[in-house]
């Protein structure tokens, strides 16, 4: 008796699971609009332009995951999420899926209960301070006044780095990048700290860029990329392997130019056959149209366009690949097989 109840409530949590598994896309689907936590204003990675129209290598990611689902790169409610409030929007159901620039950490994994659906970004904390401080080292910041922001994995680096080196310093807590960048210039805090990638971004907004200097230490890994909620498997898939059909894309050469005269004339590579859904059945896989990748490249670019287009070497955030090149070209960018 006691076995048969045990496996009726199993059964019942499996049922109800599944069921969950499958709500997001599925209201996704209805609305027709997807909810995307994004920063509230970061250079390059996430900000309205002038015309109010949201730009970024983050909210790229969102405008990929929409054009996958819904055909539409443009189908995407954007709503801006401090480091304090983003989690809450997330496990609430207010969006759909954060893109902001997330560490993925074990906490957040497991005790937060989000999935990670891969690394869009592979950083590490650094410090920006102004040249006239005349400091060349962040073993130089002794007494130091810090701008960081709250509910942030930054907290505990900073905290430890000042701790390693038997140095001190006086944090100047903030809640959003822009806070922070009011109260660095306007002399609040002797340094910044934060992800190397979101000084790049800052610095490259300030007035006189060259009056400011990021330091060579980088006292942290912070593996950047989007993340869903628990017990959501079924859209969490939609969102991991339309991050990688955007990797795959540029190691196969698929770019926003091509992705259309690829996928009306199907060539000999069998996984960009599979990838662009001219073979196969791996949209329906994953409860989208056979389009999906198609739709998700031609929405902004493979991974690559979308780099250089909005943090590159050649905008004003100036960032190299680095660890962010192909694998094939000495990075860690890699994207499991379309089989």
């Amino acid at each position: 008796m006691k076995k048969s109840v045990l496996f009726g409530a199993l059964t019942v949590t499996g049922l109800v699971a599944g069921a969950a598994q499958a709500a997001t896309l599925d209201d996704v689907k209805e609305r027709g609009e997807l909810n995307c936590g994004v920063v509230t204003g970061l250079a390059g990675f996430g900000a309205p332009d002038a015309n109010g129209v949201w730009e970024g290598f983050d909210v790229s990611v969102c405008r990929a995951v929409a054009a996958a689902v819904l055909g539409d790169p443009t189908a995407v409610n954007f709503v801006p999420t401090t480091g304090q409030t983003r989690f809450t929007a997330l496990a609430s159901g207010e969006i759909d899926m954060l893109a902001r620039n997330t560490t993925w950490t074990f906490s957040r994994d497991t005790d937060l209960k989000f999935d990670f659906a891969g690394v869009n970004y592979y950083d590490g904390q650094g410090f920006l301070v102004p040249t006239a401080l005349g400091v060349s080292s962040a073993k130089d910041l002794d007494g130091a006044t810090v701008c960081i922001q709250t509910g942030t994995t930054t907290e505990l680096n900073l905290a430890d780095f000042f701790r390693n080196n038997n140095i001190s310093y006086e944090p100047v807590p903030v809640e959003t990048n822009a806070e922070a960048q009011q109260q660095y210039l306007a002399g609040a805090c002797d340094a910044y700290t934060t992800d190397a990638s979101g000084l790049a971004a800052t610095r490259a907004t300030f007035e006189n860029p060259g009056d400011h200097v990021i330091l060579p230490e980088i006292i942290s890994k912070e593996p950047l990329g989007p993340l869903v909620r628990h017990g959501d498997n079924e859209w969490g898939d939609v969102v991991r392997w339309t991050l990688n059909a955007l990797v795959a894309a540029e190691e196969f050469g698929v770019t926003s130019a091509n992705v259309d005269e690829l996928s009306a004339a199907p060539g000999t590579n069998p996984e960009v056959n599979r990838l662009l859904g001219t073979e196969g059945e791996l949209g329906a896989m994953i409860g989208l149209g056979n389009d999906w990748a198609k739709n998700a490249i031609a929405a902004g670019g493979n991974y690559g366009e979308i780099f250089e287009k909005n943090i590159g070497e050649n905008t004003p955030i100036g960032l190299a690949r680095g660890l962010n090149a192909q694998w094939t070209n000495g990075g860690l960018i890699y994207a499991p097989p379309f089989r």
